[in-house]
Protein backbone atom coordinates (compact mmCIF):
# COMPACT_ATOMS: atom_id res chain seq x y z
CA UNK A 1 0.00 0.00 0.00
CA UNK A 2 1.32 3.45 -0.83
CA UNK A 3 2.08 5.83 2.02
CA UNK A 4 0.70 9.37 1.94
CA UNK A 5 2.61 11.88 4.03
CA UNK A 6 0.71 15.09 4.73
CA UNK A 7 2.90 18.02 5.67
CA UNK A 8 1.77 20.06 8.69
CA UNK A 9 -1.11 22.48 8.10
CA UNK A 10 -1.96 24.94 10.89
CA UNK A 11 -5.69 24.07 11.04
CA UNK A 12 -6.33 20.83 9.16
CA UNK A 13 -3.38 18.71 10.24
CA UNK A 14 -1.14 20.64 12.70
CA UNK A 15 1.34 17.81 13.29
CA UNK A 16 1.25 16.43 9.76
CA UNK A 17 0.24 12.82 9.20
CA UNK A 18 1.36 9.63 7.56
CA UNK A 19 -1.33 7.26 6.33
CA UNK A 20 -1.65 4.16 4.16
CA UNK A 21 -3.88 4.41 1.10
CA UNK A 22 -5.41 1.90 -1.26
CA UNK A 23 -4.20 2.11 -4.85
CA UNK A 24 -7.03 3.56 -6.95
CA UNK A 25 -8.47 5.63 -4.10
CA UNK A 26 -8.44 9.41 -4.39
CA UNK A 27 -6.13 11.46 -2.19
CA UNK A 28 -9.24 13.13 -0.74
CA UNK A 29 -11.01 9.88 0.15
CA UNK A 30 -7.85 8.50 1.75
CA UNK A 31 -7.41 11.69 3.80
CA UNK A 32 -11.04 11.75 4.94
CA UNK A 33 -10.87 8.07 5.93
CA UNK A 34 -8.00 8.98 8.26
CA UNK A 35 -9.67 12.04 9.82
CA UNK A 36 -7.77 14.61 7.76
CA UNK A 37 -10.64 17.01 6.94
CA UNK A 38 -9.65 18.49 3.59
CA UNK A 39 -12.40 20.84 2.44
CA UNK A 40 -14.49 19.65 -0.52
CA UNK A 41 -17.32 22.09 -1.13
CA UNK A 42 -18.58 20.43 -4.34
CA UNK A 43 -18.86 16.97 -2.76
CA UNK A 44 -16.01 15.55 -4.89
CA UNK A 45 -17.57 16.38 -8.27
CA UNK A 46 -14.68 18.45 -9.69
CA UNK A 47 -16.69 21.66 -9.56
CA UNK A 48 -14.54 23.82 -7.26
CA UNK A 49 -10.98 24.11 -5.95
CA UNK A 50 -11.41 23.69 -2.20
CA UNK A 51 -9.64 20.30 -2.17
CA UNK A 52 -6.55 21.69 -3.92
CA UNK A 53 -3.30 20.06 -2.78
CA UNK A 54 0.31 20.23 -3.89
CA UNK A 55 2.04 16.90 -4.44
CA UNK A 56 5.59 17.63 -3.26
CA UNK A 57 6.94 14.12 -3.92
CA UNK A 58 5.60 11.39 -6.19
CA UNK A 59 3.84 13.75 -8.62
CA UNK A 60 5.26 11.99 -11.68
CA UNK A 61 3.67 8.70 -10.62
CA UNK A 62 0.15 10.14 -10.99
CA UNK A 63 -2.09 10.11 -14.05
CA UNK A 64 -2.25 13.46 -15.81
CA UNK A 65 -5.09 15.76 -14.84
CA UNK A 66 -8.07 15.82 -17.18
CA UNK A 67 -9.10 19.06 -18.87
CA UNK A 68 -11.92 19.83 -16.42
CA UNK A 69 -9.57 19.51 -13.44
CA UNK A 70 -6.99 21.71 -15.19
CA UNK A 71 -9.66 24.37 -15.80
CA UNK A 72 -10.55 24.48 -12.10
CA UNK A 73 -6.93 24.39 -10.97
CA UNK A 74 -6.38 27.63 -12.88
CA UNK A 75 -8.65 29.25 -10.26
CA UNK A 76 -6.93 27.74 -7.20
CA UNK A 77 -5.12 29.91 -4.67
CA UNK A 78 -1.37 29.28 -4.66
CA UNK A 79 -1.31 27.20 -7.84
CA UNK A 80 1.98 25.40 -8.49
CA UNK A 81 3.11 23.01 -11.24
CA UNK A 82 2.50 20.06 -8.88
CA UNK A 83 -1.01 21.20 -7.89
CA UNK A 84 -3.92 18.77 -8.13
CA UNK A 85 -7.51 18.54 -6.96
CA UNK A 86 -7.40 15.80 -4.34
CA UNK A 87 -10.90 14.58 -5.25
CA UNK A 88 -9.71 13.78 -8.78
CA UNK A 89 -6.21 12.47 -8.08
CA UNK A 90 -6.01 8.71 -7.75
CA UNK A 91 -3.24 7.13 -5.72
CA UNK A 92 -1.11 4.68 -7.70
CA UNK A 93 1.66 2.48 -6.27
CA UNK A 94 4.15 5.19 -5.24
CA UNK A 95 4.39 7.03 -1.93
CA UNK A 96 3.33 10.69 -2.00
CA UNK A 97 4.20 13.76 0.05
CA UNK A 98 1.29 16.19 0.05
CA UNK A 99 0.97 19.81 1.12
CA UNK A 100 -2.44 21.27 1.87
CA UNK A 101 -2.30 24.97 0.91
CA UNK A 102 -2.83 27.52 3.64
CA UNK A 103 -5.85 29.07 1.90
CA UNK A 104 -8.67 28.11 -0.45
CA UNK A 105 -11.00 30.34 -2.41
CA UNK A 106 -13.94 28.87 -0.50
CA UNK A 107 -15.91 31.75 0.96
CA UNK A 108 -18.08 29.44 3.07
CA UNK A 109 -16.75 26.62 5.20
CA UNK A 110 -18.91 24.17 7.07
CA UNK A 111 -16.26 23.98 9.81
CA UNK A 112 -16.43 27.71 10.69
Amino acid sequence: MPRLTFLPHQLICPDGAEIQAESGDSILNAALAHDIPIEHACEKSCACTTCHVIVREGFDSLEEAEENEEDYLDKAWGLEPESRLSCQTLVKDKDLVIEIPKYTINMVSEEH
